[in-house]
Parts: C-alpha cells; sequence; structure tokens
C-alpha cells in the first residue's frame, strides 16, 4: 500500500497531499545513499592523502631515525677508514720495515668484491644510493679490517721469531781483521787474473795465512759444502729469512752438509782453492737471491765508528786487484 505524502503548494500556500509509490521511494532512498557513499568516497581520499594515521606517522618517524642512522653509519665508516689508513701506515712502514718482510699491496688492501650485483635486493628503497653506499662501506671496512688482522698475525709470528731471527742474520766478520786485511770490496775491479777485463766483485775478499779460521756469521744451516767452480772448497749457509751467505777458496771445510751451525762456530779455513791470484776467503752475503753487499752485515763486530770507517774505506777504495 502506497504511503501519503505531503508537499508545499506556493500558489495555495497550503500543503497537499501526494502518494509516492514504492519505485519512487527507493529511487529517493537510492539517490541518497550514492550521494552520501560519493561523499564518504572523498573524505576518505582526502584524509588519507592529507591526514596520516597514527600508525603512518609512527612508521614515518620510524623511517626517519632509520634514515638518520644510515647517515650516521655513512660518516662512522668515513671516519674508521681513516683509523684504519693510519695502522696500515703503520704496519706497512714500521712493523714490517723492522722485520723485513714486505708491505701489503694496496690492490689486496683495497680490492673490491666482483661477480653478481650483491645489492640488488636493496635497489628497490626510497632512499636506495644511501642505504648501498653505506652498505658498501661497511663491506670494505670489514674486508680491510680482516686483511690487517692476519697482517698483524703475521707480525705476531714474526715478533715471537725475533730472537732467533737476530741470531740468525749475518751480522759479524767471517775472520778476524786481526789476522787479515780486505784486499778486495764488493762493486766493480779488475780481473785479478785477467787485470785487462773489468768485472763485478759480489762479495768481500779476505787475504791472510793459509789456514786462518773461517765463521759462520749467523745460525743456519750448511746448503752446500763441496768443490764449486771457480770458488774452490765452498760452504753456504742457510740462515733462513731468506738470508744465505758463501765463503768460497778454502783449504779446508769442517762441516757436513745439513749440519745446524751456530754464529761464531769455525766452519772451515782460509785457502787458495779455485780461482784465485793467492790465498784469501771470498764472502758473499745473498737475500732473497739477490747478491748484497756484506759491508753492511759487520755491526756485532765492530763499533759505529769503526764501520762507518770501513764503508767509507771501501767507497774510496782502489779497486786494483
Amino acid at each position: 500500500m502506497a504511503k501519503t505524502g505531503y508537499y508545499f503548494n506556493t500558489e495555495t500556500l497550503s500543503f497537499d497531499k501526494v502518494d509516492m509509490t514504492i519505485r519512487e521511494k527507493m529511487r529517493r532512498w537510492l539517490l541518497k545513499f550514492f550521494s552520501s557513499f560519493s561523499l564518504a568516497i572523498v573524505l576518505f581520499i582526502i584524509f588519507w592523502n592529507f591526514f596520516p594515521s597514527p600508525k603512518e606517522k609512527a612508521l614515518r618517524r620510524e623511517n626517519e631515525r632509520i634514515l638518520s642512522q644510515y647517515n650516521l653509519l655513512s660518516n662512522e665508516a668515513v671516519r674508521l677508514y681513516g683509523t684504519l689508513s693510519d695502522l696500515e701506515q703503520r704496519d706497512d712502514n714500521i712493523y714490517r720495515v723492522i722485520f723485513e718482510t714486505e708491505p701489503i699491496a694496496p690492490s689486496i688492501r683495497r680490492a673490491g668484491t666482483g661477480g653478481v650485483d650483491r645489492y640488488e635486493n636493496l635497489r628497490h628503497f626510497n632512499n636506495a644510493k644511501l642505504i648501498i653506499e653505506t652498505t658498501r662501506k661497511i663491506d670494505m671496512l670489514a674486508k680491510a679490517i680482516y686483511i690487517q688482522s692476519k697482517s698483524y698475525d703475521e707480525v705476531e709470528i714474526l715478533a715471537r721469531n725475533k730472537a732467533e731471527m737476530l741470531a740468525s742474520i749475518p751480522a759479524i766478520l767471517p775472520t778476524s781483521l786481526n789476522a787479515t786485511y780486505i784486499t778486495s770490496y764488493f762493486g766493480w775491479r779488475r780481473d785479478p787474473i785477467t787485470p785487462n777485463i773489468s768485472k763485478f766483485h759480489w762479495g768481500i775478499d779476505f787475504g791472510g795465512p793459509v789456514g786462518t779460521p773461517i765463521h759462520a756469521t749467523g745460525d743456519g744451516v750448511i746448503e752446500t759444502c763441496d768443490m764449486g767452480e771457480g770458488y774452490g772448497r765452498r760452504v753456504i749457509i742457510n740462515h733462513g729469512f731468506n738470508y744465505k751467505t758463501l765463503y768460497a777458496h778454502l783449504k779446508k771445510i769442517n762441516v757436513t752438509k745439513g749440519q745446524k751451525v751456530k754464529r761464531g762456530e769455525v766452519i772451515g779455513e782460509l785457502g787458495g782453492t779455485g780461482r784465485v791470484s793467492g790465498p784469501h776467503l771470498h764472502y758473499e752475503v745473498r737475500k732473497n737471491g739477490e747478491r748484497i753487499n756484506p759491508i753492511n752485515f759487520y755491526f756485532n763486530d765492530l763499533s759505529s765508528e769503526e764501520l762507518e770507517a770501513l764503508v767509507e774505506t771501501a767507497n774510496n777504495a782502489e779497486q786494483d786487484i
């Protein structure tokens, strides 16, 4: 049954009765519903975009704190790099120099990480550049710290072996200067057998009486004792730590291959075997396979003044023999 409604008649200035059908009422109701629903959606969109919820506010504050923390981490990584660089400089230029070992190459210390992109999973973040750069700095810092830690492990081992190293390095004269004298220094000279030819002399020669004792200049193991071409009877001692010494033209050898010797121990006697113009000891020092000037390795036998005078004599010597 249709319900009765009223409307105001402006002509008669009275309320006239109107009979509304169910369809008309439904139409009006739907119109009101959709109008209200549309308004609600518009208001929701406005509030969603311009008035964040408490949860959104909390998330934004959390994101700001995280971003601030990444900036702090990035700055801290730079500061730690400076501290690590100072440690690396000391390691290369002090500790490794003291123990005569090679510094770590910069290409190893600062080697990158190749292969796939390790930071691909970070690229979707809003502040991806900062996050990736900070993560990369921390990764490289961790790698550099690991390498420096391994270096200190190596230096620690060298320090523990310091006493052994100091005992092993050639550090005394191979024979007494009271019984012998230097006849030829390290460097270019006229060949004693063929004087018209100049050759580089790779050691220092000590002339003296046949049979004068020859001493090991550092602890080590006898590597060679034989009759070498040109050297005559010779002894080579492996001192470890990349050092070897050679003693040539001996009259007699008092040691055997594989024997351990101590600094100052007699290993043979001065002689005139091999290619010589007279009895003498030919003495060489080798480091990493290279022959170097033995005059720098007499510091345990001579005072600083005596060593300085000997070096000056060597520099001014006439290599005539």
